[in-house]
């Protein structure tokens, strides 16, 4: 025992603290903590006088006991605070905190008024639960901008959006996605997902659903693990709507400073301009963060299928460096809502606490408050990567199936309501799932990954792939048996109690039992969910108004339209994405109905996604991104409109049910909150509001990241502030899609330009600004919100009729970048003259001017009642040339007023726009396989398709008898098996879902069926190499082993592998040469263990027997490549 102590003197580092006895008073504290070590427990302390700065660097967090009554405190504190009295400046940043005052006095008055100390886990609790993160306090505060009171708060003028679109939304503002109404649809569901079963062909209403989030904190830490688990907690956002949804694509979009590629440097990157240490270079985040998000996805099974790049860096006019030094790292998914599950039930007394997914770890502890404050790098390095989640996509692809069992019972769902883990860890999610009815939590019923984890770890740790539930105690057993055949983990961790309470117990020395009392049991947790979760008064919020510094653009003397597309053409906004799409699967699920790859060469460019809701349909939903953040430095009003412009402007070229049923989620990325950052945020989420309810479409959420600003030595660099609109609505056909890539309908396609701001060519902001380093002054608008409603609606129409063979939005780039990247997706030419500028126009703002606006092709024919409609409707709609001839050496030709400005064969156009991909192409595969693909790539021809077969026709002897029975075969990690029990039921067998799990548990015998597919996917995330898991699975067990063997041995049995399946059936020995277990073994040319996701033809032998027939049409109609990863 310690008696009273005076003044301490500074501390060295600490090692583990043991335990401690009851301490006497402790008199005036200087600086007295150096670097801590393990904490032990730590008994009572008594009162403590005034304090200084006391915390340094944290190590691990263990139990600390009860403190006394604290006097008044200077400096910096942490850890478990006793009755506060009067506090000073009090900002708790270890580890990871960010109470600003308001939350201070907040909390004092709170715990004054309970009468009680607050403990560390619950401060902490708060400090990651209630940050701007979690509780996007600014846009539901209250607002002044230069003393004017903003009228009610910016997130409820968004809510009230829905007013003026049709009432087609279901979910809006209040659960983990958007949804809105669908349409009814025939899809196939096993007859009881908890055994072995037959699929059965059931029709239902099932509803669309999106959501979007960013995950920019942990990507400036850590890109990869940033993207991975911001790609994965986005995907439980969708699969935990109502009481569990379907997951079917994905988007993804990235925004980094200029990237000083080595050897690649481009005139408008500054290549002095300095970085900080403790966050990702922006290279490293190009590469990084689309390897992560890319790596997920593929092993998760979900596709990605739209996006976006954007780079910048630059001081501007008023001395201001404006830099994505914090990145962007958005994630989007579209998902699927059965109709008898759209509401979760409310929480009721007795319903049990249940946590699905993976372990406890020490994993991302901090990390909702350390991605809120204010200034990115004020924390300390380690702390931030601390901060930092890990993912594990195969755990998130097992309990996706454990939910997807749930959803596919139907009316015995033993889901009541599920929330999925995210920032604040169990604190938050058990909080939220069991609001307002309150739950009593057992810590000792947590599965643990680490047995050295403290109570307050254990209830603030953000680790991964976890999901919270409330089950009925009678439900629990049929969600047991679900999570058993996924091999997915599974504890009941409470229950419900219905006090209003949230009480987590420290009952891990002595665990209570079921049914038993906690009584006398440490409560590091106890809190009304009034106090922390109710109603809480709002935040208050000084803004103003201060526009940026303006200078116009001036070009360089003389400048060419070839001079100005050697340097736009290579900017990442502008040029090719191919580096992100070729690590990206964009088919799995057999859902795809449009992904990015697009034309003869398969060129990454398409405008919109587009998925069935179905196998068996042509119903379904798209969904289309738009964003403009440059512009909206200059003005952020006008940078709203155009980022909901570009949404529409892109969605368009899918067919969908009507304008005012599109919703969209809106996600603001911003550099500050306060000041006149703050009040540009306000003036663009004002624009954004008004354009919204003119056109009649709705915000039906979104997220916020409001600090968006990095330290870089003594200063702060400010991201441009961003705007995501994420538009969706549903699809009657989804057949009816027109892509960017030119037909050459006949030969030669007429070329039209739609044109939403006629007269305008403001160049502030665009491309060809940033090219030369400059940002402008005047910046492209929406003038007229009525020319986008009517093109919009006559597009649409178009569509249905089929006129139309290709379309793109006019964007980063202007008509002219428009107008090429149509030309490199169709491998063909173009001649186009436009009309002369007006005075005071030159041809380059003609031409790269970025205002809104459409270029379509047409046939020939139909140019001119096309231009009609348009201009009936009261749009500018111009021709300006035809399409074609075909072929990389057809030349672009391009001429204003008669003059011609630009002449060139369009493959060598192409390869220009292609450089930035390669180059990044060349940092994360093998070098020598991207220079191969960059020499052929230019001089490319498209592959000639020839099926020598009626895909549609089926024998009659075939209709009249009964399906073999099919089973299909998967493995933990396995994503390939949904497409390929539809594509089998298609083709009339009757197909039954099986899981190694049934074979090696007896559940499941081979007996009955004819044939036998290994589908693909990643089994066990191939950890040990491809496939190697899965078959040590079944070859090292009897049971399965024999039941495989005597399968082969029938001779009227028939086997089939897919990709990881193909490459199991290689090491089980049934497609190789005898002496050659594993003929592939060797990785072979693809060393970077990087995706091939392409699409070609083989014109080979067809062969003689009946399914080397059947494998030869089906590559020669698309060769592609199922393996995300070789």
């Amino acid at each position: 025992m310690l008696g009273t102590s005076g003044t301490l003197g500074t501390l060295g580092t600490l090692g583990t603290l043991g335990t401690l006895g009851t301490l006497g008073d402790i008199g005036g504290i200087e600086d007295i903590w150096g670097h801590w070590g393990h904490w032990g427990d730590i008994g009572d302390i008594g009162d403590i006088g005034d304090i200084g700065d006391i915390w340094g660097h944290w190590g691990h967090w263990g139990d600390i006991g009860t403190l006394g009554t604290l006097g008044t405190l200077g400096g910096d504190i942490g850890g478990h605070l006793g009755t506060l009295g009067t506090l000073g400046t009090l900002v708790l940043p270890c580890p990871g905190l960010a109470f600003d005052s308001w939350d201070l006095e907040f909390y004092t008055r709170l715990f004054q008024k309970v009468g009680r100390n607050p403990t560390s886990v619950e401060l902490f609790d708060l400090a990651q639960s209630n940050s701007e993160h979690s509780r996007h306090w600014f846009f539901r505060g209250h607002l002044t901008i230069d003393g004017t009171p903003v009228p009610g708060s910016l997130l409820r003028s968004l809510m009230d959006t829905q007013s003026c679109s049709n009432p087609n939304g279901l979910i809006a503002f209040c659960d983990n996605s958007s949804a809105i109404r669908g349409v009814s649809v025939s899809a196939l569901w096993p007859q009881d997902p908890t055994r072995p079963s037959p699929f059965q062909r059931r029709t239902s209403v099932r509803h669309v659903a999106l959501t979007a989030e960013t995950h920019n904190f942990p990507t400036a830490v850590a890109p990869f693990s940033g993207a991975t688990t911001g790609t994965g907690g986005r995907i439980r956002d969708v699969q935990c709507t109502g009481r569990g949804a379907h997951v079917i694509a994905g988007t993804a979009g990235y925004c980094f400073g200029n990237l000083l590629i080595p050897g690649y440097e481009q005139p408008w990157e500054d290549p002095q301009a300095p970085y900080p240490s403790a966050f990702a270079r922006p290279l490293e985040v190009a590469i990084g963060a689309s390897d992560g998000a890319s790596d997920y996805g593929n092993k998760f099974g979900e596709p990605l299928l739209a996006g976006f790049a954007r780079s910048f860096g630059q001081v501007l006019p008023g001395g201001q460096r404006r830099e994505w030094i914090k990145p962007i790292m958005f994630s989007g998914g579209i998902g699927a809502l059965e109709d008898e599950h759209v509401r979760k039930e409310p929480p009721e007394p007795g319903m049990l606490v249940v946590k699905l997914g993976g372990p406890v770890y020490r994993i991302g502890v901090g990390g909702g408050a350390a991605s809120s404050i204010q200034v990115q790098g004020d924390n300390e390095a380690e702390r931030d990567l601390g901060a930092v989640q890990r993912g594990d996509p195969e755990m998130e692809q097992k309990l996706n199936r454990v939910l997807r069992g749930s959803i596919e019972s139907g009316a015995k769902n033993p889901v009541s309501s599920i929330h999925d883990q995210g920032a604040g860890g169990n604190g938050n999610v058990l909080k939220e799932i069991s609001e307002p009815a309150g739950a009593v939590i057992y810590a000792s019923r947590f599965q643990l990954g680490d047995p050295t984890l403290s109570i307050l770890e254990l209830w603030g740790a953000e680790y991964q792939e976890s999901n919270a539930l409330l089950v009925r105690p009678e439900a629990l057993p049929r969600l047991r048996l679900l999570a058993e055949r996924e091999r997915c983990p599974m504890s009941v961790v409470g229950t419900v109690t219905g006090d209003g309470r949230i009480v987590l117990v420290d009952d891990r020395e002595a665990p209570v039992p079921e049914g038993g009392s906690h009584e006398g049991l440490p409560t590091p947790v106890n809190l009304e969910l009034e106090w922390v979760l109710g109603k809480m008064p709002q935040k208050e919020f000084a803004l103003s108004l201060a526009p940026l510094p303006r200078r116009p653009l001036s070009l360089p003397p003389g400048l060419s339209v070839p001079m100005a597309l050697e340097r736009l053409l290579r900017l990442p906004a502008v040029a090719s994405k191919r580096y992100l799409t070729s690590k990206v699967d964009r088919s799995v699920t057999g859902l795809v109905a449009q992904q990015q790859c697009v034309g003869p060469l398969h060129t990454p460019l398409a405008d919109v996604a587009v998925v069935a809701l179905s196998h068996f349909g042509d119903t379904g939903a798209a969904t289309a991104i738009g964003e403009q953040p440059i512009k909206g430095l200059l003005d952020p009003g006008a940078g709203a409109r155009l980022a909901l412009t570009e949404a529409l402007t892109n969605l368009v070229f899918a067919r969908v049910t009507h304008l005012k049923d599109v919703k969209c989620s809106g996600n603001w990325m911003w550099g500050s909150k306060v000041g006149a950052e703050g009040g540009a945020l306000v003036a663009a989420c004002q624009a954004l509001v008004a354009l919204l309810r003119r056109l009649g479409v709705a915000v039906d959420g979104g997220k916020d990241s409001l600090s968006m600003a990095a330290r870089v030595g003594s200063d702060t660099v400010m991201a441009p502030g961003a705007l995501v609109i994420s538009a969706y609505a549903v699809c009657p056909d989804v057949t009816a899609t027109v892509t960017p890539d030119l037909k050459c309908p006949h030969g030669r396609g007429s070329l039209l330009w739609v044109q939403l701001s006629p007269g305008q060519h403001r160049l502030g902001g665009s491309a060809l600004a940033q090219v030369f380093s400059q940002l402008g002054d005047a910046c492209p608008d929406l003038d007229e919100p009525g020319n986008l409603e009517s093109a919009f609606n006559v597009t649409q129409q178009l569509l249905e009729e089929r006129v139309l063979t290709a379309g793109h939005d006019v964007s980063d780039g202007g008509m002219l970048g428009c107008l090429l990247e149509m030309a490199f997706a169709g491998n063909c030419g173009v001649t186009v003259t436009v009309p002369a500028p007006p005075p005071g126009v030159t041809p380059l703002a003609l031409l790269f001017a970025e205002e809104p606006g459409l270029l379509l092709e047409v046939p020939p024919a139909a140019a001119v009642p096309v231009c009609r409609r348009y201009q009936d409707a009261g749009v500018t709609c111009v021709p300006i040339g035809h399409s074609g001839p075909y072929g990389p050496r057809a030349m672009v030709t391009v001429a204003v007023g008669g003059q011609e400005v630009l002449a060139e064969p369009v493959g060598d156009l192409r390869a220009l726009w292609e450089q930035t991909s390669f180059q990044l192409e060349r940092l994360q595969a093998a070098p020598a396989c991207v220079e191969q693909e960059e020499q052929d790539l230019p001089t490319r021809w498209g592959p000639e398709y020839h099926v020598t077969f009626d895909p549609d026709y089926v024998a009659p002897v075939a209709r009249k008898l009964p399906g073999p029975r099919v089973a299909v075969l998967r493995e933990e990690g396995s994503n390939g098996d949904r497409e390929m029990a539809a594509a089998l039921a298609m083709a009339g067998f009757q197909v039954w879902d099986v899981t190694t799990q049934d074979l090696c548990s007896d559940a499941a015998s081979l007996d009955g069926f004819r044939g036998l597919v290994f589908v693909g996917g990643f089994s066990y995330a191939d950890v040990l190499g491809s496939a190697k898991g899965w078959a040590a699975s079944l070859l090292f067990q009897a049971g399965p082993r024999q039941r495989l063997q005597r399968f082969r041995n029938r001779p009227e049995t028939f086997s089939l592998g897919v990709c990881n399946g193909c490459q199991l059936m290689a090491l089980l020995g049934w497609v190789s040469p005898p002496g050659d277990p594993c003929p592939w073994a060797g990785r072979g040319a693809n060393a970077g263990a990087n995706a091939n996701a392409n699409a070609g033809a083989d014109h080979g032998t067809a062969g003689s027997g009946p399914w080397l027939r059947m494998f030869h049409n089906a590559m020669e109609w698309c060769l592609r490549w199922p393996d995300g990863e070789k």
